[in-house]
C-alpha cells in the first residue's frame, strides 16, 4: 500500500466553500451484484469478498467521490444477530474500516466511519435507548481507532434516534466531525414534512446542530425531486452546512419516497427489489448537482441505487474531472450519431434513414 497522501479535512473544505461528494449506496450495489440479501441487508460481503468491497471503494473514488465511506452500514449488533453472525460483529467492522482507510490513504481522500438506524428505537423494546447507545458506542470507537476523518450517522426516520447518534459522536469521537442525516418518510406536522416522532425537518436539523452535529441534512428515502424542497426550506434557517444524499429513484409529490413508489404500468409497489423502472439517469444527476449549487448545499452524495456513472455525472455537474471523466461519452465519434471527420462513409445511408425516422417521430 502506498504511503498516506495529505488530505484536506472535511470542515476545512466546507469552510472554504468547497463541495464535498460522498458516494454511498453499497447495500443496493452488492444486492444487485448478488453478494448481499435483500431483506436483512447485512453486509456479509465485507467478510466473504473483501476484495470486492475494496474495488467498490476505489470505483467510487475513481468516479469522483471525495470520501471513502466505510461499509459498516447495518453491520451493527441487532442486524448481525438477525442472521446469527453476532460473533463476527467486531471483525466485520474492523475489516471494512481498515480497507476504507487503506484506499483513502492511497487516493488522498477522506475516510468516514458509518453508523446507521438500528431498527430497535421503539418503546416496545425494553431499554431500547440504552441498547441503541451501546450499538453506536462500539461502532464509533472502532471507527476512531481505525483513523476515521469523520463519522456519518444516517437514515434516522425519528428525531430521537438521530439526536442519540449526535450525542454518541460527541461522547466517543470528540475530536472529529460528525455528519448526521435524517430519512424523510411520510410523517407530517401541521401539513409540513416531519420525522416519524413529530418534529418538522427544519426544526429537527437545527436542533441536531445545537446538540453538536457539524453537518446535518437528509439521506435515503427520497429522490432528488422530493428531497430538495425540504432542504430548500431548511437552508434558510439552519446554521450548519447541509447534506443532500438522495436515493437514485424518481420519487414524486404523490409518491414522495421510494418505499411508496408504484410501477407506472401495473400500480404495484416497487420497493425494494423492483425499482429499476424509476431509476434516475445521468441527466437527473447533472441537474441535481446544479440545483444543490444554486441552493448552497455543500455536502452531497448519492444513496440507494447509486453507481459509478451516476457519481461521475454528479461530479462533472460540479465542474470536476475525476479519473473516470477520461471515459465520459463522446458521441461525436459514434458511428451513427457522430460527425467526426475520421468516421467512415459506410454509415451514411444508415444515418439518413435514422434521421428520417426521427423526423417522423417528432
Amino acid at each position: 500500500m502506498e504511503p498516506r497522501k495529505k488530505c484536506k479535512g472535511l470542515m476545512e473544505r466546507l469552510r472554504d466553500g468547497e463541495t464535498v461528494i460522498c458516494a454511498e449506496g453499497y447495500l443496493f450495489v452488492f444486492e444487485r451484484r448478488g453478494y448481499l440479501t435483500a431483506g436483512s441487508y447485512v453486509p456479509e460481503v465485507v467478510l466473504e469478498h473483501p476484495e470486492l468491497v475494496r474495488q467498490q471503494y476505489e470505483e467510487f473514488v475513481h468516479a469522483g467521490s471525495d470520501v471513502v465511506l466505510a461499509f459498516t452500514y447495518y453491520a451493527h449488533r441487532e442486524k448481525m444477530a438477525l442472521i446469527g453472525r453476532e460473533d463476527d460483529l467486531e471483525r466485520i467492522n474492523k475489516r471494512a474500516l481498515r480497507i476504507a482507510r487503506e484506499v483513502a490513504d492511497a487516493t488522498g481522500t477522506l475516510m468516514a466511519g458509518n453508523i446507521s438506524n438500528t431498527n430497535i428505537f421503539v418503546d416496545t423494546v425494553p431499554n431500547y435507548q440504552e441498547k441503541v447507545w451501546q450499538i453506536f458506542k462500539e461502532q464509533i470507537e472502532w471507527a476512531v481507532d481505525a483513523g476515521a476523518d469523520f463519522i456519518v450517522g444516517e437514515t434516522y426516520d425519528k428525531f430521537g434516534e438521530a439526536l442519540l447518534a449526535v450525542q454518541a459522536c460527541k461522547e466517543f469521537a470528540k475530536d472529529i466531525p460528525c455528519v448526521v442525516t435524517l430519512a424523510a418518510q411520510q410523517g407530517q406536522v401541521g401539513g409540513k414534512p416531519a420525522t416519524l416522532d413529530g418534529v418538522e425537518y427544519s426544526e429537527a436539523l437545527s436542533r441536531l446542530v445545537d446538540a453538536g452535529a457539524d453537518v446535518v441534512g437528509l439521506n435515503c428515502a427520497r429522490g432528488p425531486a422530493t428531497m430538495l424542497p425540504i432542504l430548500e426550506e431548511a437552508v434558510k434557517v439552519c446554521k450548519a452546512p447541509l447534506a443532500a444524499v438522495p436515493v437514485m429513484f424518481r420519487t414524486t409529490k404523490e409518491e414522495p419516497n421510494f418505499m411508496s413508489s408504484k410501477d407506472p404500468l401495473t400500480g404495484e409497489l416497487l420497493f425494494p427489489v423492483n425499482l429499476d423502472c424509476i431509476q434516475c439517469n445521468r441527466k437527473d444527476m447533472h441537474d441535481f448537482g446544479k440545483r444543490v449549487q444554486e441552493v448552497g448545499i455543500k455536502y452531497v452524495g448519492l444513496c440507494c441505487g447509486n453507481s459509478a456513472h451516476l457519481t461521475r455525472s454528479l461530479a462533472e455537474s460540479l465542474g470536476r474531472k475525476p479519473p473516470a471523466s477520461r471515459y465520459t461519452p463522446d458521441l461525436n465519434k459514434h458511428w451513427l450519431l457522430g460527425k467526426d471527420d475520421k468516421l467512415p462513409l459506410l454509415g451514411q445511408d444508415s444515418k439518413k434513414k435514422y434521421a428520417q425516422t426521427l423526423s417522423k417521430v417528432n
